[in-house]
Formats: structure tokens, C-alpha cells, sequence
């Protein structure tokens, strides 16, 4: 195996699964957040994608970060008619974030991060290795 394409391979893996958690602390950030006025619509959750990419260079496939999409669910309504961005009916909209889902993503982009690093150690152990038995 080429040490420097799963080091590559790995280090797009974290890449992407940073940018995953970046998106998912926003939408944990948010997930409280109410509109500036009656109507108006709150902050919408955001759904990381990913993409698989040629590295010519390498002659390997590496992963990135693609789009980051709106979630199409409906928001949360609660009744609470003194609220300053409630609506005629005292409906005020709140977003579509459930904070439960956005901490299990966060976790298993937390391992899969881990794994990806776990990838770059084991490899520079092999390379170490490699050198050592060269050496002698």
C-alpha cells in the first residue's frame, strides 16, 4: 500500500468530517433561535453533503465536502401569543432542529474523525518502522 495515498485519503476524511461538524454546531447553535418579526420564517437546520473526488495526482479517491443544503421539513410551532415574533394566532415558528439528531451526527462525525486519525497514526508507524529496518 502507498503511505502517502492513505495519508492523503485520510486527512480528506477529516477535512470533510470537520466540516460536517462545523454545519452541525451551527444548526445546535440555532436550534433555539426565533424570527426577527411576526411571519417570518427562523433559521432553517442545514444538512452537510459529500462528495467523492479523482485525485489525479494520486491516482486516488478522495472524499470533500459538498453542498450544504437546507432542511425541507417543517418548522416547530409553539403557542405562545406575548411573544414579540408571534404570528395573529400566537403561533411563534422556531427551527426546524431537533437537538437530539444534531448530537448524534456530531458524535459519529466525532468517530469517524477519530478513525481518520487513527488512519494518519498507523501509517506514520509503518513509515517509521520502514525507516528503522532500512537503518539497521
Amino acid at each position: 500500500m502507498d503511505f502517502l495515498k492513505s495519508m492523503t485519503i485520510a486527512a480528506s476524511g477529516l477535512r470533510a468530517q470537520a466540516g460536517r461538524m462545523r454545519v452541525i454546531s451551527e444548526n445546535i447553535a440555532n436550534a433555539d433561535s426565533t424570527p426577527a418579526s411576526p411571519g417570518a420564517d427562523p433559521y432553517r437546520r442545514k444538512v452537510p453533503t459529500f462528495t467523492s473526488e479523482m485525485d489525479r495526482a494520486l491516482d486516488a479517491h478522495v472524499v470533500s465536502m459538498g453542498k450544504i443544503r437546507p432542511d425541507t421539513s417543517d418548522f416547530r410551532l409553539k403557542y405562545e401569543p406575548g411573544h414579540p415574533a408571534a404570528d395573529a394566532n400566537g403561533n411563534v415558528k422556531y427551527p426546524n432542529v431537533n437537538t437530539l439528531v444534531e448530537m448524534t451526527d456530531m458524535r459519529d462525525a466525532q468517530r469517524s474523525y477519530e478513525a481518520n486519525v487513527n488512519v494518519i497514526s498507523a501509517t506514520r508507524r509503518m513509515i517509521q518502522r520502514t525507516l528503522d529496518i532500512l537503518k539497521a
